[in-house]
């Protein structure tokens, strides 16, 4: 078994043959860049990949796939600050702090926890 191959055999097995498109394009990347690459390019970290492909990820699986659709598959959002951007864009806006001294930074992340329908955080839509 080649390296270059190896990402890819893994999450056929693990996925009985049949991967999802964005687990077969992620493992595409692991294949062809190495899981730190890989890794880097979507913030996570090589063990998080390498269990997501080998599906046995114990985490927020979908956060995941929203991650590798936007930066690998070009899945957007229409942010109501931003515009049209990359859903792992979005997803990176969401986790950043509150910075007073950045009015755009204020202005997504209020939006981000007042109803805005691409928001992951807990409460958002509540609003």
């Amino acid at each position: 078994m080649s390296t270059s191959s190896t990402m890819v055999q893994k999450a056929e097995a693990a996925w009985d043959g049949s991967p999802p498109d964005w687990i077969a394009e992620l493992a595409r990347l692991a294949s062809a860049k190495g899981l730190n690459a890989c890794a880097q390019r979507l913030g996570y970290s090589p063990t998080t990949i390498s269990q997501t492909l080998g599906n046995k990820y114990p985490g927020d699986l979908t956060k995941v796939e929203e991650k590798v659709r936007g930066a690998l598959m070009g899945s957007t959002v229409d942010c109501p600050v931003l515009g049209g951007i990359g859903r792992h864009i979005c997803l990176d806006w969401q986790a950043k702090p509150r910075a007073v001294t950045n009015s755009t930074r204020s202005k997504v992340y209020r939006a981000c926890r007042n109803g805005c329908p691409h928001s992951r955080l807990k409460g958002s839509h509540d609003a």
